[in-house]
């Protein structure tokens, strides 16, 4: 039978026992609160510039073709698009548009190319350009026979990060890594801020190549494109970057805005001017 004495010790013991819990969930608490806050995304200021004014230069416009090619039709269609790029260097002086780099893909998405154009001027470049190929003959007649080789396509106009490096043109045999992401709406500026930190620890055997932002196409699409000599190195460069203190940090940070991700191995074409 209880009496007063041993309801108030029983009391005492319950109190002693949930204080130990508290303190023991509070710890708990904090620990877990130190490891989550490397996976949340920190808050995004209000700002009244717009995310490509902030980000990068708007008078360069880069032109992302992607091409699905008929796995029986490869040959004829690289054959097609190089005398496409030859047809329009002829006429460079009066497009103000150059090819950057050409690619076939090897890993990843098969019996794809992707081509990358860059305009100098803005829009109104771009639209000159289109007014002035699409009353070409010669330039119809390509298009046409292009278009039996072809599953699908898919035109993206991008800008560059302004903390990028700029890019190079690449010689000798190298291998490109295009490593693609959708984002959050409304994260391009948090991206840009951790990515201006994190490129500092991919300096590593020059294998930076470009880094754009989709601005008409598929929307809040990030594209970071890597040059390796090899998978090998491929895998050497990207181990090195993770033994960098303050890597992992950035990788926390960004993590949490993508929606969706995938990379494609890449091998320059023939007429490619980064090789």
């Amino acid at each position: 039978m209880l009496n007063i004495r041993n309801i108030c010790s029983l009391a005492n013991n319950n109190a002693a026992l949930i204080a130990i819990r508290s303190i023991s969930t509070t710890a708990s608490c904090r620990d877990s609160e130190s490891w989550f806050s490397k996976l949340l995304v920190r808050k995004i200021e209000p700002t009244k510039e717009s995310h490509s004014r902030m980000l990068s230069d708007k008078e360069i416009i880069y032109a992302l073709h992607t091409h699905n090619v008929r796995p029986d039709s490869m040959g004829a269609y690289l054959n097609n698009y190089k005398n496409t790029v030859g047809l329009i260097n002829d006429k460079k002086s009066g497009l103000s548009c150059n090819l950057v780099a050409s690619w076939t893909v090897q890993v990843g998405d098969m019996d794809q190319c992707l081509h990358l154009w860059k305009y100098t001027g803005g829009f109104e470049k771009i639209d000159q350009a289109k007014e002035d190929l699409w009353n070409d003959p010669e330039y119809l007649k390509l298009m046409n026979e292009r278009s039996k080789f072809l599953r699908s396509r898919h035109l993206q106009y991008l800008l560059a990060f302004s903390y990028w490096p700029q890019i190079e043109s690449r010689e000798g045999k190298n291998i490109y890594e295009m490593r693609s992401y959708r984002l959050t709406p409304g994260t391009m500026i948090e991206w840009g801020n951790n990515w201006a930190r994190a490129i500092n620890f991919r300096k590593h055997n020059n294998e930076a190549f470009a880094g754009f932002f989709s601005q008409i196409g598929r929307l809040y699409n990030v594209h970071h494109i890597w040059c390796y000599k090899s998978l090998q190195d491929r895998k050497e460069t990207r181990e090195a970057a993770w033994r960098s203190p303050g890597w992992d940090e950035c990788v926390a940070y960004t993590v949490p805005l993508i929606r969706e991700m995938h990379c494609r191995v890449l091998a320059p074409t023939e007429f490619s001017p980064s090789q």
